[in-house]
């Protein structure tokens, strides 16, 4: 055994015992004070063991994948390695989300009492509810707007009043939603890779990516879909700094600008922003002309809330007040301040806490690593600064499982400086299918 897989399994092990303390010191403080709100702790989940109809599936697609995913992501025409990624995370999350069921995994998943379906009927008079929003953010307030809606700026909302509104009604539509854009997150992580370090090592995140355990909530979870659109923005600032396209640029403020408007705790993809404008910055000295479509992009979405009477800060203040006045507001931010990094152990499989430490030594040894690892080092050091700035706010105690999914997916290429790839990937699909089949989750 070489001193860097030495090395590499005392990470996966810091990790796991990680995740051991959070659940053993979890299920006591559950126990004695009941202030964690979760049944399973650090998820929310219960325990539960079950078999499903997407269990099948499930195995042997991730038999497949482990067996045949690094050769063919190796060999693959590169626009054919693509769709082919977005083909498989998409079989991955759906069979692992019908493990649960149909009805439980997918369709009702949206529909509960927290979620934005509830709501639907609300915004037939769209320009009045988003003047109107505010006010119902409150526990306080009269017909306060159930937790996900008043966690979330409107534009999360009104994307599945939209699709109600073309047809595609019900939590069925809305859970596939979820699922086939949710899986499009993969393919942007990938561009971006390529765009500012090599195709190589896109090419050796794809199997990691198409696998990563997050998929147990990325089928069904709204906030699957902000992990596309988040991720989107970023693979679409890369193309614009690497190839000096104004309309990439354009193309890519609009979609942060949507982002921010999706979730609040979002606008810390800036940092993965700011990382890719690092990296790219050669690109915008040659065409300093870029920032300006970037900013007239990011500009869009926030003016057309603004101008239909919706005040993003407002709306974020009243949301920390209304954070408080429920279950945040009880949850110990000494227990969750580490056991949400538990949570992440979890999404990203033990594999991604391996690459995370070939991360550190990517970026302390930037010349003898190579320039193209240090650089993947740098994206997914901007993505974990993000996810740590959020932990540290105190926002976030608790379901970040599927809250921080938009950050999740940029530390699973870190996994691509792993040597020895089916290992690997065997250890993080096993992962998937045990959280799944022993844990009925849900929020």
């Amino acid at each position: 055994m070489t001193r860097s897989l030495r090395r590499d399994l005392y990470a996966v092990g810091a990790a796991a015992l990680l995740v051991t303390a959070a659940v053993l010191v979890g299920r006591h403080i559950q126990d004695t004070s009941r202030t964690l709100f979760v049944d399973w702790p650090p998820l929310l989940a219960s325990w539960g063991p079950h078999l499903g109809p997407g269990t099948p599936a499930a195995v042997l697609l991730a038999i497949a994948t482990v067996a045949y995913g690094p050769t063919l992501a190796a060999r693959l025409p590169w626009r054919t390695l693509l769709p082919a990624t977005w083909g498989a995370a998409t079989a991955w999350i759906f069979s692992l989300a019908l493990i649960d069921g149909w009805d439980r995994g997918i369709a009702h998943r949206l529909t509960t009492r927290y979620e934005y379906l509830q709501v639907i009927d609300r915004f037939d008079d769209i320009p009045a509810a988003l003047g109107d929003f505010t006010q119902h953010i409150l526990l306080d307030s009269p017909d306060n707007w159930p937790a996900h809606i008043a966690g979330h700026p409107p534009a999360a909302t009104l994307t599945f009043v939209l699709l109600d509104r073309i047809g595609l009604r019900g939590g069925g539509w809305a859970g596939m939603w979820c699922i086939t854009v949710g899986a499009t997150a993969c393919v942007a992580v990938l561009v971006t890779i390529r765009a500012l370090a090599d195709e190589t090592l896109a090419r050796r995140a794809a199997p990691f990516l198409v696998l990563a355990p997050a998929a147990v909530w990325m089928g069904t979870s709204a906030d699957a879909y902000f992990a596309a659109v988040a991720a989107w923005s970023v693979a679409l600032l890369a193309l614009a700094v690497t190839r000096r396209s104004l309309w990439w640029a354009g193309a890519s403020g609009l979609l942060f600008g949507l982002t921010c408007y999706l979730s609040y705790g979002l606008t810390l993809i800036a940092l993965i922003a700011a990382a890719v404008l690092v990296l790219g910055r050669h690109g915008v000295r040659e065409r300093p002309a870029l920032l300006v479509p970037l900013l007239a992009g990011l500009a869009v979405v926030p003016a057309a809330f603004t101008l239909a009477g919706f005040d993003w800060w407002e709306a974020y203040h009243l949301l920390v007040t209304r954070y408080h006045q429920g279950a945040g507001g009880i949850r110990p931010y000494g227990y969750w301040v580490w056991a949400n990094l538990a949570c992440t152990v979890l999404i990203t499989g033990l594999a991604t806490a391996a690459g995370l430490r070939r991360t550190g030594v990517a970026l302390l040894h930037r010349r003898t690593d190579g320039a193209a690892a240090a650089r993947l080092a740098l994206l997914v050091s901007a993505a974990l600064l993000a996810l740590l700035v959020a932990d540290l706010s105190g926002m976030s105690k608790a379901e970040t499982e599927r809250i921080w999914l938009p950050f999740a997916v940029w530390l699973v290429p870190s996994c691509a400086l792993l040597p020895h790839p089916r290992a690997w990937l065997t250890g993080q699909v096993v992962l998937a299918l045990l959280l799944n089949h022993l844990l009925l989750t849900g929020w």
